[in-house]
This record gives C-alpha cells, structure tokens and sequence, in this order.
C-alpha cells in the first residue's frame, strides 16, 4: 500500500507562486509514476490532470491550461515529488491531489491511478 501526503497548498494573490509536496511512503518511490490533479468545487466528478513524471523523471506531461507556468519534478532520494506553480490564476483554484501507480507510462486518465493523497487546497485571489 502507498500513502501519499501532500503539502503547501495556501492562498496566494494572482501572479503569485507555490510550491507543493508530495511524500509517498510504503513503497519503493522510484517505481511509481507520479502525478497531480486538481478538482474545482461543485465538480466532484472532474478531476483535471495537472503534471505527470516519469519513475526516472526523464519525462514529464502538463495539462494545456498549465503549460509553461507550472513544473513538475521529483527528488528519488528524498523520496519526494514537487509541482511549482508560478504565474497562478484565480482559475487555478482548487484542491490539488498527488496521485501514482506503479507502471512506468506517465497518463492524463485519473482512474489510472491506484493510490491518491487527501488533497491540497490551492486558492488564488484576484
């Protein structure tokens, strides 16, 4: 079983940055995909993918509405997944969640992932 435990999420003034966290613990964290998805009140059957990394982190994926303003990255020793978030929006408010799964193909598909964190919240205030 893995248990994932996200942190950092806040308010933040559009424009603004955060940086959230993610620590995976149970298992070997090299082994697993990582992700993060996002979901808006009101729209509890949406979750939106975010960003993806590769077990290696040699490969990553964003959603359209984040490109170039959000990175993904992973430190394996620290056993830890990062997501930077710069230029937020209001829009880009929600509960953030961290995701994996054990096989090595980084997917937009949130029923792909076996293990999810409790969430984050992220609010953007104009």
């Amino acid at each position: 079983q893995v248990q994932l435990v996200e942190s950092g999420g806040g308010l933040v003034q559009a424009g603004g940055s955060l940086r959230l966290s993610c620590a995976p613990s149970g298992r070997t964290f090299s082994n697993y995909v990582m992700a993060w998805f996002r979901q808006v009140p009101g729209k509890e059957r949406e979750r939106e993918f975010v960003a993806g990394i590769k077990n290696s982190g040699s490969y990553t994926s964003y959603g359209d509405s984040v490109k170039g303003r959000f990175t993904i990255s992973r430190d394996n020793a620290k056993n830890t997944v990062y997501l930077q978030m710069n230029s937020l929006k209001p829009e880009d408010t929600a509960v953030y969640y961290c995701a994996a799964k054990a096989t090595m193909v980084v997917v937009s598909k949130d029923s792909l992932y076996p293990y999810w964190g409790q969430g984050t919240q992220v609010t953007v205030s104009s």
